[in-house]
């Protein structure tokens, strides 16, 4: 993995509020520092935790999400090069071959910007309110993948799976590439099996430690179990400006950069900012401290 490591922000979900000239005032000023790419979260409905006394989850229905793929098609046409990444959408909550449509034309109307990170999840509440079922989440993720990537390649599909069926049958218009990047997160071994025999990358957002090495090493060699490069499996993580000291950010890019990431995104939730212009600023500072310029996104 000797690509370089590129650098971009995590959409600032839950504190960016709903105003369209913020969000592409966020947009573009993230561009113009030369950030790679825009990640985004995904929920589509939060729990009323004054009906769940017990709730432990990190969102609730007061917490605000924008849609990643709408999101994606507005910043589409504010943007000009900067990537979108979905981080992640929870696949199998949603029908497959919306997902499908909805992925391409964002592909098509960004110009081919659209890397596809897809998990599993933890929150039933949505599930339940999508009717679809949470405890086989995980299988019929990997056959969503086998249709997402069919559906992309060609006009016209045929597929009999253990819950798609698909006659004759595909979307229009088709992504620029006849294909999306698909990047898997989650920490579960079963979702490092997941990466290692279907991914093009895995998400993980945990620090650059003993751990996180051992896991990757795991990933290398369940990939050459799967009869395929670690190489070409990609790695993203992200650096919580929150809960690392500024003095520290270099030395964190640094300790991924080492374990072969080939992406990291910065988020600025939870730092106590009040407006965007206050994200905007912290990010110019972690750009001018990690050597992120404008001619990087060129």
């Amino acid at each position: 993995m000797n690509e370089p490591l590129e650098i971009g922000v995590t959409f600032p979900q839950t504190e960016i509020g709903a105003d369209p000239g913020a969000i592409r005032a966020y947009a573009q000023a993230v561009e113009a520092l030369g950030y790679r790419y825009i990640l985004a979260y995904d929920h589509v409905l939060g729990a009323d935790v004054s009906m769940r006394p017990g709730w432990s989850g990190p969102y609730t229905s007061e917490s605000m999400f924008h849609e990643p793929l709408v999101l994606f098609g507005y910043l589409a046409g504010i943007t000009t090069a900067i990537g979108l990444v979905t981080g992640v959408i929870i696949l199998p909550q949603r029908q497959t071959a919306l997902v499908a449509k909805q992925a391409a034309e964002v592909d098509v109307l960004s110009g081919g910007r659209l890397r596809l990170g897809i998990g599993i999840g933890w929150n039933e509440v949505e599930y339940q309110a999508l009717g679809q079922p949470f405890h086989d989440r995980g299988a019929r993720s990997e056959e969503q993948i086998a249709v997402l990537r069919a559906l992309w390649s060609g006009t016209a599909i045929t597929f009999h799976g253990r819950w798609h069926t698909i006659e004759a049958a595909g979307i229009n218009p088709l992504p620029p590439r006849r294909t999306i990047p698909i990047w898997i997160g989650g920490y579960a071994e079963a979702t490092l099996k997941r990466v290692a025999r279907i991914g093009d990358g895995w998400i993980t957002f945990r620090p650059p430690d003993e751990t996180m090495r051992a896991a990757i090493a795991r990933l290398s060699d369940y990939a050459r179990d799967a009869g395929r490069d670690p190489a070409t499996i990609g790695i993203e993580s992200q650096l919580n400006l929150r809960s690392v000291a500024e003095d520290r950010w270099q030395g964190y890019v640094d300790g991924w950069r080492a374990l072969g990431a080939r992406y990291l995104c910065l988020n600025t939730m939870g730092m106590g900012l009040a407006s965007v212009d206050q994200h905007i600023a912290v990010l110019q500072r972690a750009a001018e401290t990690l050597g992120i310029s404008a001619t990087d996104a060129a």
